[in-house]
């Protein structure tokens, strides 16, 4: 089991109690196979294959420890939460109780049913959309696009808050055409208040062979995105790029600044940009 104290911002969620303290737990394995990803020691290996095991921590240890380290909230993260399902709910339900937050960081590779009871224990879901093409999400990921898509139709539905992330993989799924795809759907489906992050990709497990990914390539996919109406549009993985930063969709003006995890700069009072008072989505007071 892993277990570590992160700031908010490495998940990424950046519309929930910025510069906060999450308290995040993962086992190994994953119901997906991407030839890209950037956990791989933990999420493409079985539990008999760990050689120094730790301790197995029960739902009401992991939520004493959250409290004893000052954490706001727990996240359910590194590999694929949806394959410890049943200690993910468990936890999050007593983790409520007990009046922390929760975040799942996932794939979305999950049916509509058990989705919907992991929904109300939930206040931020963040969804890695892998690409939108159907047979990258075959080829690379090992799963199909439709059944994520679904997955994010769901929470929409039942108004979690989402905030989704793509990895630009060079050559694999960089198209602009689809990127504009994808940003139409997510604008048409989920709305124009669902965060999105473009986020670099470095080199490793079976691509080590393919380059990091251009910055270029992240503006242009964030101008698209922009273009398309989302309004909170983010670059991750390049600290100190403006497009680390929370804008007002109204006046313009820098809400969040941040440089990779650390939060320089908050304007954002009672859930409202504080220069013109626009309302802006989120969760900004524990």
């Amino acid at each position: 089991m892993s277990v570590h104290i992160d700031p908010i911002e490495k998940k990424p969620v950046y519309h929930m109690l910025p510069g906060s303290r999450i308290f995040s737990i993962a086992t190994v394995g994953c119901n997906l196979k991407c030839s890209f990803c950037q956990n791989w020691e933990i999420s493409q290996c079985y539990p008999e294959e760990v050689k120094n095991p730790t301790k197995i921590l029960t739902p009401e240890e992991v939520v004493a420890a959250a409290i004893a380290n000052n954490c706001n909230s727990i996240a359910y993260t590194y590999s694929e939460p949806i394959v410890f399902y049943e200690y993910v709910l468990d936890t999050a339900k007593l983790a409520k109780e007990k009046g922390l937050k929760n975040v799942l960081v996932s794939a979305g590779y999950i049916n509509p049913e058990p989705l919907k009871k992991l929904a109300p224990y939930f206040d931020v879901i963040k969804i890695d959309l892998k690409g939108f093409n159907k047979q990258f999400y075959r080829k690379i990921v090992g799963g199909d696009l439709e059944y994520v898509l679904a997955a994010l139709k769901e929470l929409k539905k039942q108004g979690v808050m989402t905030e989704i992330v793509n990895l630009v993989v060079p050559t694999l799924n960089d198209d602009m055409a689809e990127i504009t795809k994808m940003c139409e759907w997510i604008y048409n489906n989920m709305g124009p208040d669902t965060p999105l992050f473009f986020s670099r990709f470095t080199p490793q497990y079976k691509l080590a062979n393919l380059p990091t990914t251009p910055i270029e390539t992240l503006e242009k996919a964030r101008e698209i995105a922009l273009k398309s109406g989302l309004r909170y549009v983010y670059i991750g993985n390049v600290p100190g790029h403006p497009g680390e930063n929370t804008y007002c969709p109204k006046c313009g003006r820098v809400l969040i600044r941040r440089y990779g995890y650390a939060v320089l700069e908050n304007n954002i009072r009672k859930g409202r940009c504080v220069f013109c008072m626009e309302k802006i989505p989120g969760i900004w007071d524990n």
